[in-house]
């Protein structure tokens, strides 16, 4: 097991979103005992608040009861645009995910995930990485080929400026393999894989934000 424990001396500030008070006080308790993350906030859903205390990283929960969690990440990177987003679920997303990648959410966690998951991925997202899970990223690509099945879907692969690993890790992907299957398949990194998925993952959901508004533009004319 990696341990939780950091080699840094910089300290992440955390704010923890959740409308269950066992859950995000639980939360918060677990997150301040690890030394390089101090929890500045642990509350319901509120823009206003969070932007107060300005976290490097905010956990959202994906199930807020009165709140829709989408347009409060999009409220929080409007209003706080230096706060990174870290959404929380229990089930991988299968609708909304590319949704809130298209909001500016930097991370996403299964919350079925070891505490070791939970803390390597705030660390990650407060780097300057975006995070996704490996039962989450064929979800998100069968949501892009699925934006764009009425336009021209036959060319969304070779449009895109892909390497030719890239490539090789996305036809895995759609053979189901997981990031360290891949990783033992094409003989690389399992972190190397995890940056191929993200740039993929970026190229293609710029790509497909350009197919659709090709598209409405043309739907219009």
């Amino acid at each position: 097991m990696t341990s939780i424990f950091s080699d840094g001396d910089r300290t992440i500030t955390v704010a923890v979103v959740d409308d269950n008070r066992l859950v995000r006080e639980a939360l918060a308790t677990m997150l301040s005992a690890v030394p390089d993350l101090t929890v500045v906030a642990a509350a319901v859903a509120d823009p206003a608040f969070i932007e107060q205390t300005r976290p490097d990283v905010v956990l959202l929960d994906v199930g807020l009861a009165d709140d829709d969690s989408l347009s409060v990440a999009t409220a929080l990177v409007k209003r706080c645009p230096s706060v990174r987003i870290i959404v929380m679920d229990l089930l991988p997303m299968s609708d909304d995910t590319m949704a809130f990648v298209n909001a500016g959410v930097c991370g996403f966690m299964l919350k079925d995930a070891t505490f070791d998951e939970f803390v390597a991925t705030i660390r990650s997202v407060a780097a300057g990485d975006k995070v996704l899970p490996a039962r989450m990223t064929q979800s998100l690509f069968s949501q892009i080929a699925k934006v764009v099945e009425t336009a021209e879907p036959a060319r969304i692969i070779d449009d895109v400026r892909m390497t030719r690993r890239e490539r090789e890790v996305i036809e895995l992907i759609g053979e189901g393999l997981s990031n360290k299957e891949i990783a033992q398949r094409l003989n690389i990194a399992s972190h190397t894989v995890k940056s191929h998925v993200r740039n993929v993952m970026d190229k293609l959901a710029l790509h497909t934000r350009l197919q659709i508004a090709a598209y409405l533009r043309r739907d219009g004319a």
